[in-house]
């Protein structure tokens, strides 16, 4: 017994030495429990858990059933990604880029099924979402409005006998192609304005007449210039100034003045020194006008 009881006898520095290993390991296991919190099992009912797979099932349909919206695009420049959300298959998109590849680009929704083979309910599908560059439509639209003028031409079997502007009605400018009632009003307003057209130039000033109206109107009319009395320049009063195209109040008012000053014109060039003068009417201008 007295050997049993000699091995459970210590000092007093090895019992406080004992004392301090118990101590540390117990602070150890305090520090590690609030460190590393043991995670404690949450448990859910069944109706929990149908609810929570009722809502991930739905998100998996919604993905599947999403479609990404499209917005017009140029065919000509169309991703892997954009191809492959468009329904192309792999080949479809590598024709498009071998004959891009060849500096070459589609400009019609025909065109680029000719060069991808895509089928024609998927060409239905993407062709709306089709935007090519301006001057390609407005090319389009250039060569319908020829082709349907043309085709007009064409169709017209009647002999054009030809007529003095100056003298057509209303009814034969009607029977011009591009020429309705509203057109050929304006016309003859115009034309008695100027008390009969002078010069050819002068149907141009027309609002609303298109370049190939025009051109077209002159397969139907010729232009006899009615007989103009002439006015000296030199010697003419503002009112008989006022009588001539495009000579407003402002400008005959110059006119007189700038006479006084020069002492007389030497000749028409001159007139077009004076401030706000149509330069550009000077030809028909002249056409009323004499300097002596």
């Amino acid at each position: 017994m007295k050997n049993i009881k000699s091995h459970f006898t210590f000092l007093t520095t090895e019992r406080s030495g004992i004392l301090c290993i118990i101590l540390l390991i117990f602070l150890m296991q305090v520090v590690y429990f609030c460190t590393n919190p043991a995670k404690t099992a949450h448990s859910f009912t069944d109706e929990e858990l149908l609810e929570f797979q009722q809502k991930i099932d739905s998100l998996k349909l919604l993905a599947i059933n999403k479609k990404p919206k499209h917005y017009p695009f140029n065919p000509n420049f169309i991703s892997d990604y954009k191809g492959y959300t468009l329904g192309m298959s792999t080949e479809e998109i590598d024709r498009l880029y071998a004959y891009r590849a060849q500096n070459k680009y589609v400009n019609s929704a025909k065109e680029f099924q000719e060069v991808t083979k895509v089928s024609d309910s998927l060409l239905n599908i993407v062709r709306p979402y089709f935007k090519f560059p301006e001057w390609v439509t407005n090319q389009k639209k250039k060569r319908k409005k020829v082709f349907k003028h043309q085709s007009f031409v064409k169709n017209t079997n009647e002999k054009i006998e030809k007529k003095d502007l100056n003298l057509a009605s209303a009814e034969e400018l009607t029977k011009v192609y591009g020429i309705g009632q509203k057109l050929s009003a304006r016309i003859i307003k115009y034309r008695t304005k100027l008390k009969g057209f002078v010069a050819t130039s002068q149907i141009n000033d027309v609002y609303g007449l298109k370049p190939e109206v025009i051109k077209e109107l002159w397969n139907h009319f010729y232009l006899v210039p009615p007989q103009i009395k002439q006015i000296n320049l030199n010697t003419c009063e503002l009112e008989e100034l006022l009588q001539i195209p495009y000579i407003n109040y402002e400008i005959a008012d110059q006119i007189i003045n700038q006479r006084v000053l020069r002492e007389g014109f030497r000749n028409f060039e001159e007139l077009t020194k004076i401030q706000n003068f149509p330069s550009d009417k000077l030809e028909i201008i002249k056409l009323y006008l004499l300097i002596q």
